[in-house]
Protein backbone atom coordinates (compact mmCIF):
# COMPACT_ATOMS: atom_id res chain seq x y z
CA UNK A 1 0.00 0.00 0.00
CA UNK A 2 1.31 3.09 -0.96
CA UNK A 3 2.01 5.60 2.13
CA UNK A 4 -0.16 8.15 2.75
CA UNK A 5 1.96 11.72 1.92
CA UNK A 6 -0.99 13.86 4.42
CA UNK A 7 -1.04 13.33 7.66
CA UNK A 8 -2.89 15.07 10.99
CA UNK A 9 -1.71 14.31 14.34
CA UNK A 10 -2.99 15.24 18.11
CA UNK A 11 -0.36 15.51 20.69
CA UNK A 12 0.22 17.05 23.94
CA UNK A 13 3.40 19.25 24.49
CA UNK A 14 4.59 20.13 28.13
CA UNK A 15 0.84 19.64 28.78
CA UNK A 16 -0.31 21.95 25.69
CA UNK A 17 -2.93 20.19 23.40
CA UNK A 18 -1.29 20.52 19.59
CA UNK A 19 -2.33 19.61 16.13
CA UNK A 20 0.90 18.99 13.75
CA UNK A 21 -0.12 18.94 10.29
CA UNK A 22 2.31 17.57 7.79
CA UNK A 23 3.30 16.85 3.57
CA UNK A 24 6.03 14.21 3.97
CA UNK A 25 6.85 15.01 0.07
CA UNK A 26 7.78 18.32 0.35
CA UNK A 27 9.09 17.72 4.10
CA UNK A 28 6.46 20.30 5.20
CA UNK A 29 5.22 20.60 9.06
CA UNK A 30 2.85 23.12 10.37
CA UNK A 31 1.93 22.98 14.34
CA UNK A 32 -0.97 24.50 15.94
CA UNK A 33 -2.16 25.35 19.48
CA UNK A 34 -5.61 25.80 19.77
CA UNK A 35 -6.21 26.79 23.19
CA UNK A 36 -3.26 29.46 22.47
CA UNK A 37 -5.34 31.44 20.61
CA UNK A 38 -5.32 28.52 17.82
CA UNK A 39 -2.31 30.38 17.12
CA UNK A 40 0.19 28.32 14.23
CA UNK A 41 3.46 28.83 16.25
CA UNK A 42 5.52 26.79 13.33
CA UNK A 43 5.61 26.29 9.94
CA UNK A 44 8.65 24.24 8.77
CA UNK A 45 9.71 23.71 5.57
CA UNK A 46 12.67 21.27 4.56
CA UNK A 47 14.04 21.79 8.55
CA UNK A 48 13.95 25.71 8.42
CA UNK A 49 11.50 27.22 10.74
CA UNK A 50 9.74 30.20 8.59
CA UNK A 51 7.66 31.51 11.40
CA UNK A 52 9.12 34.07 13.87
CA UNK A 53 8.88 31.61 17.54
CA UNK A 54 11.19 32.58 20.87
CA UNK A 55 10.54 29.95 22.68
CA UNK A 56 11.23 26.09 23.06
CA UNK A 57 7.43 24.94 23.45
CA UNK A 58 4.08 26.35 22.86
CA UNK A 59 3.97 26.13 27.15
CA UNK A 60 6.87 28.90 27.31
CA UNK A 61 4.01 30.81 25.34
CA UNK A 62 0.91 30.49 27.80
CA UNK A 63 3.47 31.46 30.61
CA UNK A 64 4.68 34.57 28.76
CA UNK A 65 2.68 35.37 26.03
CA UNK A 66 4.17 37.76 23.49
CA UNK A 67 3.62 38.50 19.84
CA UNK A 68 4.89 35.50 17.57
CA UNK A 69 4.07 32.87 14.91
CA UNK A 70 0.75 33.78 13.62
CA UNK A 71 -1.90 35.45 16.11
CA UNK A 72 -5.23 36.02 14.60
CA UNK A 73 -6.64 40.06 15.15
CA UNK A 74 -10.22 40.33 15.98
CA UNK A 75 -12.98 41.97 16.61
CA UNK A 76 -10.55 44.50 15.12
CA UNK A 77 -7.59 45.07 13.54
CA UNK A 78 -4.44 46.94 14.76
CA UNK A 79 -5.70 50.04 17.24
CA UNK A 80 -8.71 52.04 17.91
CA UNK A 81 -8.61 55.74 17.80
CA UNK A 82 -9.82 55.86 21.64
CA UNK A 83 -12.07 53.72 24.19
CA UNK A 84 -15.20 52.81 21.81
CA UNK A 85 -16.00 52.80 18.24
CA UNK A 86 -18.75 53.76 16.00
CA UNK A 87 -21.24 50.46 13.90
CA UNK A 88 -23.79 50.47 12.71
CA UNK A 89 -24.39 54.20 13.22
CA UNK A 90 -24.27 53.42 16.78
CA UNK A 91 -21.78 54.09 19.86
CA UNK A 92 -20.00 51.39 21.80
CA UNK A 93 -17.87 52.33 24.47
CA UNK A 94 -15.14 49.36 25.64
CA UNK A 95 -15.30 48.57 29.89
CA UNK A 96 -11.54 48.48 30.83
CA UNK A 97 -12.52 46.95 33.77
CA UNK A 98 -12.95 43.92 31.82
CA UNK A 99 -9.73 43.88 32.01
CA UNK A 100 -9.20 41.89 28.05
CA UNK A 101 -8.27 44.95 26.17
CA UNK A 102 -4.87 44.56 24.88
CA UNK A 103 -3.16 48.19 24.37
CA UNK A 104 -0.03 49.89 22.48
CA UNK A 105 2.28 52.36 23.91
CA UNK A 106 0.12 55.44 22.93
CA UNK A 107 -2.85 53.08 25.49
CA UNK A 108 -4.89 52.92 21.83
CA UNK A 109 -7.05 49.62 22.35
CA UNK A 110 -5.29 47.47 19.77
CA UNK A 111 -5.53 44.24 18.21
CA UNK A 112 -9.01 42.93 19.79
CA UNK A 113 -9.69 40.27 22.21
CA UNK A 114 -8.30 37.14 20.57
CA UNK A 115 -4.89 37.05 20.68
CA UNK A 116 -4.27 34.38 23.11
CA UNK A 117 -7.41 33.26 24.21
CA UNK A 118 -8.20 29.58 25.73
CA UNK A 119 -12.20 29.85 24.34
CA UNK A 120 -11.22 28.33 20.51
CA UNK A 121 -12.39 24.47 20.46
CA UNK A 122 -11.02 22.36 17.79
CA UNK A 123 -13.77 21.62 15.61
CA UNK A 124 -12.31 18.85 13.01
CA UNK A 125 -9.31 17.45 11.60
CA UNK A 126 -7.87 15.30 9.06
CA UNK A 127 -5.87 14.55 5.84
CA UNK A 128 -6.40 13.04 2.66
CA UNK A 129 -4.68 13.01 -0.99
CA UNK A 130 -4.79 16.16 -1.52
CA UNK A 131 -4.26 18.24 1.82
CA UNK A 132 -4.04 18.22 5.74
CA UNK A 133 -6.30 20.52 8.10
CA UNK A 134 -7.28 21.52 11.91
CA UNK A 135 -10.10 23.79 12.35
CA UNK A 136 -10.86 25.81 15.51
CA UNK A 137 -14.13 27.45 16.46
CA UNK A 138 -15.31 30.06 19.10
CA UNK A 139 -18.57 31.06 19.48
CA UNK A 140 -18.19 34.97 20.62
CA UNK A 141 -21.95 35.30 21.83
CA UNK A 142 -21.00 32.31 24.58
CA UNK A 143 -18.32 34.52 26.49
CA UNK A 144 -19.86 37.56 27.82
CA UNK A 145 -16.89 38.96 28.46
CA UNK A 146 -16.28 39.27 24.45
CA UNK A 147 -20.01 40.27 23.96
CA UNK A 148 -19.54 43.19 26.44
CA UNK A 149 -17.29 45.03 24.63
CA UNK A 150 -18.66 43.95 20.88
CA UNK A 151 -21.72 43.38 21.16
CA UNK A 152 -22.33 41.53 17.66
CA UNK A 153 -23.27 37.05 17.81
CA UNK A 154 -21.13 35.48 15.45
CA UNK A 155 -19.36 32.07 14.97
CA UNK A 156 -15.57 32.57 13.90
CA UNK A 157 -13.92 29.62 12.49
CA UNK A 158 -10.35 29.82 11.41
CA UNK A 159 -9.05 26.53 9.53
CA UNK A 160 -5.58 25.95 8.75
CA UNK A 161 -4.67 23.77 5.78
CA UNK A 162 -1.41 22.16 4.74
CA UNK A 163 -1.30 21.25 0.88
CA UNK A 164 1.79 21.69 -1.77
CA UNK A 165 3.97 22.92 0.37
CA UNK A 166 2.07 25.75 1.26
CA UNK A 167 -0.21 26.57 4.39
CA UNK A 168 -3.36 28.05 3.77
CA UNK A 169 -5.14 30.12 6.71
CA UNK A 170 -8.87 30.40 5.87
CA UNK A 171 -11.24 33.10 8.31
CA UNK A 172 -15.20 32.48 8.06
CA UNK A 173 -17.30 35.08 10.15
CA UNK A 174 -20.87 33.66 10.77
CA UNK A 175 -23.50 36.59 11.59
CA UNK A 176 -25.60 35.30 14.02
CA UNK A 177 -27.23 38.68 14.83
CA UNK A 178 -30.10 40.58 13.54
CA UNK A 179 -27.66 43.56 11.91
CA UNK A 180 -25.03 43.48 9.60
CA UNK A 181 -21.40 42.76 11.90
CA UNK A 182 -18.72 45.08 10.31
CA UNK A 183 -15.50 43.47 9.64
CA UNK A 184 -11.94 43.99 10.60
CA UNK A 185 -10.44 41.38 11.16
CA UNK A 186 -6.31 40.79 10.32
CA UNK A 187 -3.62 38.16 11.05
CA UNK A 188 -0.01 39.38 12.16
CA UNK A 189 2.51 35.81 11.00
CA UNK A 190 5.84 36.98 12.53
CA UNK A 191 8.35 35.29 9.26
CA UNK A 192 12.22 34.87 9.06
CA UNK A 193 14.51 33.63 6.39
CA UNK A 194 16.52 31.19 7.70
CA UNK A 195 19.97 31.99 8.42
CA UNK A 196 19.63 35.06 6.35
CA UNK A 197 20.82 38.20 8.36
CA UNK A 198 17.93 40.72 8.00
CA UNK A 199 20.24 43.45 6.08
CA UNK A 200 19.90 41.00 3.35
CA UNK A 201 16.68 40.82 3.36
CA UNK A 202 14.21 42.63 0.43
CA UNK A 203 10.51 43.07 0.41
CA UNK A 204 8.14 43.67 -2.37
CA UNK A 205 5.35 45.46 -1.75
CA UNK A 206 2.10 44.30 -3.55
CA UNK A 207 0.54 47.36 -3.28
CA UNK A 208 -0.44 50.84 -4.69
CA UNK A 209 -1.25 52.94 -1.95
CA UNK A 210 0.09 54.20 1.33
CA UNK A 211 -1.68 55.49 3.94
CA UNK A 212 -0.85 58.15 5.98
CA UNK A 213 -0.71 57.65 9.60
CA UNK A 214 -0.34 60.24 12.96
CA UNK A 215 1.92 60.39 15.76
CA UNK A 216 -0.04 57.66 17.16
CA UNK A 217 -0.03 55.32 13.90
CA UNK A 218 -4.08 56.22 13.01
CA UNK A 219 -4.37 57.25 9.38
CA UNK A 220 -5.42 60.31 8.75
CA UNK A 221 -7.32 59.58 5.52
CA UNK A 222 -4.32 60.44 3.07
CA UNK A 223 -3.14 58.11 0.66
CA UNK A 224 -0.11 58.23 -1.72
CA UNK A 225 1.42 56.07 -4.53
CA UNK A 226 3.93 54.10 -2.97
CA UNK A 227 7.19 55.56 -2.75
CA UNK A 228 9.41 52.44 -1.80
CA UNK A 229 12.36 50.99 -4.01
CA UNK A 230 10.71 47.66 -5.65
CA UNK A 231 12.04 45.37 -3.51
CA UNK A 232 12.67 47.29 -0.57
CA UNK A 233 16.10 46.66 1.17
CA UNK A 234 15.90 46.13 4.92
CA UNK A 235 18.79 47.45 5.35
CA UNK A 236 19.85 50.33 7.96
CA UNK A 237 15.53 50.52 7.24
CA UNK A 238 12.37 49.75 9.37
CA UNK A 239 8.81 49.49 8.30
CA UNK A 240 5.54 50.18 10.52
CA UNK A 241 3.61 50.93 7.06
CA UNK A 242 -0.32 50.17 6.01
CA UNK A 243 -0.56 49.64 2.20
CA UNK A 244 -4.28 49.83 0.13
CA UNK A 245 -5.08 49.33 -3.24
CA UNK A 246 -3.32 45.93 -3.14
CA UNK A 247 -1.71 45.16 -7.54
CA UNK A 248 -3.18 42.19 -7.75
CA UNK A 249 -2.38 38.89 -10.46
CA UNK A 250 -5.10 37.97 -13.05
CA UNK A 251 -6.58 35.33 -10.53
CA UNK A 252 -7.07 38.26 -7.82
CA UNK A 253 -5.05 37.26 -5.27
CA UNK A 254 -2.09 40.17 -4.54
CA UNK A 255 1.46 38.32 -3.50
CA UNK A 256 4.25 40.14 -1.32
CA UNK A 257 7.31 38.39 -1.64
CA UNK A 258 10.53 38.50 1.02
CA UNK A 259 13.82 37.42 -0.56
CA UNK A 260 17.36 37.33 0.29
CA UNK A 261 20.30 35.01 0.01
CA UNK A 262 18.17 32.60 -2.67
CA UNK A 263 15.28 32.78 -0.35
CA UNK A 264 11.73 33.49 -0.95
CA UNK A 265 8.74 33.59 1.04
CA UNK A 266 6.00 34.51 -0.30
CA UNK A 267 2.36 35.66 1.88
CA UNK A 268 -0.39 35.90 -0.81
CA UNK A 269 -3.80 37.58 0.11
CA UNK A 270 -7.28 36.92 -1.18
CA UNK A 271 -9.57 39.38 -2.67
CA UNK A 272 -11.36 40.38 0.74
CA UNK A 273 -8.01 41.28 2.82
CA UNK A 274 -7.40 44.16 1.21
CA UNK A 275 -5.09 45.74 3.60
CA UNK A 276 -1.54 45.05 4.21
CA UNK A 277 0.33 46.15 7.29
CA UNK A 278 3.94 45.48 7.07
CA UNK A 279 6.12 45.67 10.20
CA UNK A 280 9.55 45.40 10.29
CA UNK A 281 11.46 47.05 13.51
CA UNK A 282 15.26 47.63 13.70
CA UNK A 283 17.35 45.16 14.99
CA UNK A 284 14.79 42.63 15.30
CA UNK A 285 15.08 39.45 12.87
CA UNK A 286 11.46 39.45 11.61
CA UNK A 287 9.09 40.84 9.51
CA UNK A 288 5.35 40.73 9.79
CA UNK A 289 3.08 40.88 6.45
CA UNK A 290 -0.05 41.39 7.79
CA UNK A 291 -3.21 40.55 5.84
CA UNK A 292 -6.24 43.12 6.98
CA UNK A 293 -9.93 43.42 6.15
CA UNK A 294 -9.73 47.03 6.91
CA UNK A 295 -7.64 49.68 7.62
CA UNK A 296 -6.37 50.27 11.06
CA UNK A 297 -9.57 52.21 13.29
CA UNK A 298 -11.91 51.36 10.14
CA UNK A 299 -15.16 51.05 11.99
CA UNK A 300 -14.41 55.04 13.42
CA UNK A 301 -13.05 56.03 9.89
CA UNK A 302 -15.95 54.63 8.29
CA UNK A 303 -18.11 56.76 10.41
CA UNK A 304 -16.41 59.80 9.80
CA UNK A 305 -16.70 59.47 6.38
CA UNK A 306 -12.81 59.54 5.72
CA UNK A 307 -13.05 55.20 4.78
CA UNK A 308 -15.89 53.64 2.19
CA UNK A 309 -14.24 50.38 2.44
CA UNK A 310 -15.52 48.84 5.35
CA UNK A 311 -16.94 45.29 4.79
CA UNK A 312 -19.69 43.86 6.40
CA UNK A 313 -21.52 40.47 6.36
CA UNK A 314 -24.97 40.45 6.63
CA UNK A 315 -27.61 38.82 9.02
CA UNK A 316 -27.44 34.83 8.64
CA UNK A 317 -24.64 35.35 6.09
CA UNK A 318 -20.87 34.14 6.09
CA UNK A 319 -18.15 36.40 5.51
CA UNK A 320 -14.84 34.19 4.45
CA UNK A 321 -11.43 34.46 2.91
CA UNK A 322 -7.95 33.33 2.76
CA UNK A 323 -4.41 34.03 2.89
CA UNK A 324 -1.69 31.78 1.79
CA UNK A 325 2.78 31.39 2.85
CA UNK A 326 4.88 29.48 1.16
CA UNK A 327 8.39 28.81 1.00
CA UNK A 328 10.94 28.46 -1.23
CA UNK A 329 14.64 27.92 -0.39
CA UNK A 330 15.94 27.68 -4.35
CA UNK A 331 14.67 30.40 -5.78
CA UNK A 332 16.84 34.19 -6.69
CA UNK A 333 20.37 34.47 -5.77
CA UNK A 334 22.12 36.40 -3.22
CA UNK A 335 23.00 38.82 -6.50
CA UNK A 336 19.83 39.26 -8.15
CA UNK A 337 18.18 42.48 -7.01
CA UNK A 338 15.27 41.82 -8.97
CA UNK A 339 11.79 40.49 -7.85
CA UNK A 340 9.28 40.52 -10.45
CA UNK A 341 5.18 41.63 -9.87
Amino acid sequence: MKPANYAVERAQVDGIPVVRLSDAARRAAVAVAPSIGNMAYQFRVAEEDILWFPYLSPAELKAKPVFCGIPFLAPWANRLDGDAYWANGRHYSLNPVLNNIRRDQHQLPIHGLLNFSPYWEMAESGADDASAWTASRLEFSRRPDLMAQFPFAHTLTVTHRLSGGQLEVETAIENHSAEPLPVAVGHHPYFTLPGVPRDQWRVHLAAGDHFSLDDKLIPTGERHPVGFSDPYPLKDAALDDVFGNLIRDPDGRARFRVEGAGRRLTVTYGPKYTVATVYAPPGKNFICVEPMSAVTDAFNLAHAGIYAELQSVQPGEVWRESFWISYDAGQGTKDDQSMPR
